[in-house]
């Protein structure tokens, strides 16, 4: 592997330990403050100040603020929806049945459905085939899921 390619593969697993951090801080956020939409809520506020000060920095001359004229309903509301689905589920989720199960299992479903969305070539990607390999990976992936959650 080449060194920016190391470097890419050290990013990727360093933000994927950031999002392990994020549902158990969320989590004490939310034991903390009473209630786990106050948390989620706090946490996108946070995150949105972080965004804002990082868009004017670094972004502010090539962003099309136009282009949201012609957006489509599912790219204005989705990945915000989604995202707070998703924090809010593993804050409440966290203390229940653990992080390490939290993500394991997050990391399944987001497996099939990267499988799924692949398949059907959705938000203008390249279909891609569902192959033995393929599958057989994320059905190992979701055993491990399970047993991490189990055993």
């Amino acid at each position: 592997m080449s060194l920016p390619g190391f470097s890419l593969t050290l990013i990727a697993l360093l933000a994927g330990g950031f999002i392990a951090l994020q549902a158990p801080i969320n989590a004490e956020a939310a034991a903390r403050l009473g209630h786990p939409l106050t948390a989620a809520t706090m946490s996108f506020c946070v995150g949105t100040v972080a965004l804002i000060v990082l868009t004017a920095l670094f972004a502010r001359n090539d962003t099309h603020l136009e282009a949201f004229k012609s957006m489509p309903l599912y790219m204005l509301l989705g990945g915000g929806l989604l995202g707070a689905v998703y924090v809010t589920v593993n804050l409440m989720l966290a203390p229940r049945i653990g992080v390490a199960a939290v993500m394991a299992l997050g990391i399944a479903g987001q497996l099939f459905t990267a499988l799924l969305v692949d398949r059907l070539g959705l938000f203008a990607l390249m279909e891609r085939g569902l192959t033995f390999g393929r599958v057989s990976g994320a059905l190992l992936v979701l055993v491990g899921a399970l047993m991490v959650r189990s055993l």
